[in-house]
């Protein structure tokens, strides 16, 4: 208390709380009715001091407050902030969030969708949005001063992840940076990144969630904890739940009723009732029964993240067969009024196309679907709904966890196991702490609730295993593209695009990754400084004579192998001639000496399986010695080609098995041939003797200085470590180098192809490169090369509308594509120039070894929307359109605003003097109509 302090004390505690009410900090405090975490004033306090931040925490521990103070703090010194989230959703609820806030006059939005006072101090917009105003070089970048990069650890991401490192790499020095991020492992290296590329940058890691998360698994009639506190209090050791272990091995283990045979007894009837008791709480309960039990414990409002859009909506429709009912009757007026004030603008014919009175039911009794196949109106709805307690499940697909403010004070993990686009996977730690992170609502819930539904084969030491693995690694998916090159190019030249690239987080980490390598190097290369100076000879370069002496060693070396290689091939050959009854001569081994030929060991006929034969090594011909032995031979016993000396008939009633038959045939043998010996063939000349290189050699070494020095073989010896040690370090540095300058190396080939097709020379940008410079997307170049051949000349809005939606559209899985049902005339023919100029392309890319597996290059075209996309901008009924498309509403909404943004790049890249441009604003038009035209911002 004031009162007990010295005079001093008092005079210094109150110029503190003068200095803290002179920062910026103290005024934006009071704009929020709850205190803020150590982390959000650390991170806070950084930004104000002038640097950038990494702030890396827990879903839902409130990181967009260091955001929010990044816009406060523009607005305060008369600068703009660009506010950046991955998803259009994002982008919308943020925008929302900060109009309430500051008034409409302050922010705007720019989602490729939508433009909204897009010149205003604060604007709200979708990170590839941001990065085509910095290779365009748009106006609004001047006076820029902060930017907030919103998700930031979506630059894992494979398709979309390189954008944001070139947001980050192409902002202007003069930007204060601001990355908010999940919690991820590797925090401090994703860091490093930044303070490299950005300046200086305070890294602020917190773990800790503000409303703590238990975790549980739903068994039957019951909701176990999924972990149990040791050490007799909370904080405590945790190990998984015996009661769950138990479970699983029940279910695993077999029935046990009726006769135990091993003890010949027959189990009491009360452990049998136990044991029935025990098996009956192993089950996986209904999905109105799950949320029904968590209504009863008060764990709603809940959201169930199922991993299929249309299981999404079953999952409503199984609630609603329940009679299921959350929400009283004023409950359900105010959802109907908040419902119908939403949807006024949507006409009758479209509101019962879109299911609409299906959904109100649903949304009604406080129970919804949440997935990206929905309406954008329909999902914001809900989103309303939901944070008003409302609507108090939702079932939703993942990417509802990508940030939207949808809390819950419950979250329900019905599988473990998601399809990734390419195969059914079990899900992440990461993916696993982004989605439970949802449970536990800051201000309303002291604690939040996972659960994981029971399913067979469930293995609780797993689930612990993702529910204690709270953090994920960062990595990089940067991978240049044509369009990034011509842009770079056009502002920087090759040599210095080429040092931008190489400071992307991809390089970084591929450089981190041979440190230990690189050090490795160093170190030989100290050795080899030693090795260089030991050999060293004072009567000449003993290096040089090193050289020619290893390249004599190898030499000879490689023609006794290939004399050795001959040799065997002459044996193999030999041994494929013997007959039964053949007389030969065993050189080595030791069974060396005579031997009559029983089986020659080669398969008869088709009977390649005959044991006598070796697929390797040939034939193994059975034999008698001359000491009455009979033994299979292998091809090491005979080094040299072998050769019958004589034949002899081999009795009809020979027994191998008869100690007396072998015998009397190695009797006979010994009496027939035993005076025989082998041909002594003259050993054959040296290969060596008659080489002409090996001469050269040989000279060459008699007449350098260094062959008569009386330390040779001294030196000889340190040269032999040398190189041993040079070779060993040629390696690494070869590894080094393959992990190293990818992105370069990428670009270089890139580059070459935008040379041959004309798109650059050199430093320079042709016409043709400033087309492709705003072209946008994963099709870029075949966009350019379209555009360059003329392709969609002469065409109708409707037409290119449908041309252009295979340069956006990608069916979601290879066998969920719509079928190509494609429009007559001059729209088939234009789709179909455009698949075989793909084809060219690819062949181009094959050539300039660009690699698509690797996230490079263009797709193929898909023409799985060109219909619907035609029929829609034809000025047809949304009705026919989906009918015929057989997709959500939701999804062709998306497609067709993918679409629209195409045919803008395309309008503005057209030549002037074609007809092109003026027809993709028409298509704009006849595309951006009905369900497509309503506004997801309101």
């Amino acid at each position: 208390m004031t009162e007990d302090m010295s005079p001093a004390e008092r005079y210094a505690a109150a110029k503190l709380r003068a200095a803290e009410q002179a920062t910026a900090l103290a005024p934006f405090r009071e704009m929020y009715d709850f205190g803020l975490d150590p982390f959000q004033v650390e991170a806070c306090q950084a930004l104000e001091a002038g640097k950038g931040v990494l702030v890396a925490a827990p879903t839902g521990s409130g990181k967009t407050i260091v955001g929010e103070f990044a816009v406060h703090l523009a607005l305060e010194q008369g600068r703009k902030c660009f506010y950046t989230t991955p998803i259009k959703a994002l982008s919308n609820q943020k925008y929302q969030d900060l109009v309430k806030r500051y008034g409409a006059g302050k922010v705007g939005l720019l989602t490729g969708d939508n433009s909204v006072n897009s010149e205003a101090p604060v604007v709200v917009m979708t990170t590839e949005v941001l990065r085509n105003m910095l290779y365009a070089g748009s106006q609004s970048l001047v006076g820029l001063g902060y930017v907030v990069m919103d998700e930031v650890h979506y630059l894992s991401d494979r398709f979309r992840g390189a954008v944001w490192e070139e947001v980050i790499i192409h902002l202007p020095e003069s930007v204060t940076l601001v990355s908010l991020s999940a919690t991820v492992s590797n925090a401090e290296e994703f860091g490093d990144w930044l303070d490299t590329v950005r300046g200086d940058t305070e890294v602020i890691v917190s773990e800790h969630r503000p409303v703590p998360l238990w975790q549980h698994v739903l068994a039957g009639r019951r909701i176990y904890d999924l972990f149990e506190e040791r050490d007799g209090q909370s904080g405590g050791r945790r190990e998984v739940n015996p009661d769950l272990e138990r479970l699983a091995r029940m279910e695993n283990s077999r029935p046990t009723f009726g006769r135990d045979k091993r003890r010949g007894r027959t189990m009491r009837e009360a452990d049998r009732e136990r044991e029935r008791r025990q098996r009956s709480r192993i089950w996986t309960p209904s999905r109105p029964e799950v949320i029904d039990r968590l209504d009863n414990e008060g764990l709603l409002p809940a959201i169930t993240f199922i991993f299929s859009r249309a299981a999404c909506e079953a999952a409503v429709q199984q609630c609603l067969y329940s009679g299921l009912r959350l929400n009283d009757q004023e409950g359900r007026e105010q959802v109907r009024r908040i419902v119908e004030a939403r949807t006024a603008g949507i006409a009758d014919d479209d509101l019962h196309v879109l299911g609409y009175f299906e959904w109100l039911e649903g949304l009604e009794r406080g129970i919804a679907a949440h997935h990206a196949g929905m309406l954008p109106t329909f999902k914001e709805v809900v989103e309303e709904l939901f944070v008003k307690g409302l609507v108090k499940a939702v079932f939703a697909t993942e990417t509802l966890a990508l940030g939207i403010n949808m809390p819950a004070r419950s979250v329900v993990l019905e599988k473990l196991v998601k399809w990734n686009g390419e195969q059914h996977a079990d899900i992440t730690p990461g993916e696993y702490t982004q989605l439970t992170g949802r449970a536990g609502r800051r201000g309303i819930d002291i604690e939040g609730h996972a659960v994981v539904l029971w399913q067979r084969g469930m293995d609780p030491g797993a689930v612990a295993g993702l529910a204690g693995t709270r953090t994920y690694p960062l990595r990089s998916s940067f991978k240049p593209s044509y369009n990034m090159a011509v842009n770079l190019v056009s502002q920087f030249g090759h040599h210095r695009s080429r040092e931008l690239l190489e400071m992307s987080f991809a390089q970084f980490q591929a450089d981190k990754s041979v440190v230990g390598i690189s050090r490795q190097v160093q170190k030989n290369e100290e050795g080899l400084a030693g090795y260089r100076g030991s050999m060293t000879c004072h009567l000449g370069d003993f290096e040089e004579y090193s050289r020619l002496r290893r390249e004599l060693k190898d030499r000879e070396t490689e023609l006794a192998r290939q004399g050795a290689a001959q040799r065997r091939v002459a044996a193999a050959a030999a041994l494929e001639k013997l007959k039964p009854g053949d007389v030969i001569h065993v050189p080595t081994g030791k069974f060396a000496g005579l031997a009559l030929v029983l089986d020659p060991g080669m398969p008869s006929g088709r009977t390649n399986g005959h044991r006598g034969f070796d697929a390797q090594d040939g034939p193994r011909p059975l034999v008698l010695t001359a000491e009455r032995q009979v033994k299979r031979l292998a091809s090491i016993d005979f080094p040299v080609p072998v050769e019958a000396l004589d034949r002899m008939r081999i009795p009809k009633s020979f027994n191998a098995r008869s100690p007396q038959s072998r015998r009397d045939l190695a009797s006979a043998l010994r009496t027939k041939a035993g005076h025989l010996v082998p041909s002594r063939h003259r050993k054959p000349r040296s290969a060596a003797a008659d080489d002409r290189e090996i001469t050269r050699l040989r000279t060459a070494l008699r007449a350098h200085p260094c062959h008569g020095c009386d330390e040779r073989e001294d030196h000889a010896r340190w040269a032999e470590r040398y190189h041993r040690l040079l070779r060993d370090t040629r390696q690494l540095e070869r590894r080094i180098e393959g992990r190293t300058n990818t992105i370069a190396r990428t670009f270089d080939r890139i580059c070459a192809l935008l040379t041959e097709l004309g798109y650059l020379e050199g430093d320079s940008v042709t016409d043709e490169g400033r087309r492709l410079a705003r072209l946008y997307g994963e099709l870029d170049l075949l966009a350019s090369e379209c555009l360059r051949e003329g392709v969609w000349e002469g065409l109708g809005p409707a037409e290119l509308a449908a041309c252009a939606s295979a340069l956006v559209y990608e069916a979601r899985q290879a066998d969920d594509a719509v079928a190509p049902k494609l429009p007559a005339g001059q729209a088939r023919e234009a789709l179909g120039e455009m698949v075989r100029i793909w084809g060219r392309l690819d062949a181009l890319e094959e050539d300039h070894r660009i690699n698509q597996a690797e996230g490079v290059g263009q797709r193929e075209p898909d023409l799985g929307f060109a219909w619907a996309a035609y029929r829609w901008a034809s000025g047809f009924g949304l009705d026919e359109v989906l009918r015929d498309a057989e997709m959500p509403a939701g999804d062709f909404v998306r497609w067709c605003k993918q679409l629209i943004d195409v045919l803008g790049q395309i309008a503005a890249a057209a030549p002037p003097e074609g007809t092109v441009a003026r027809t993709a604003r028409r298509a704009m038009d006849g595309v951006l109509r009905g369900v497509v035209a309503y506004s997801s911002v309101g």
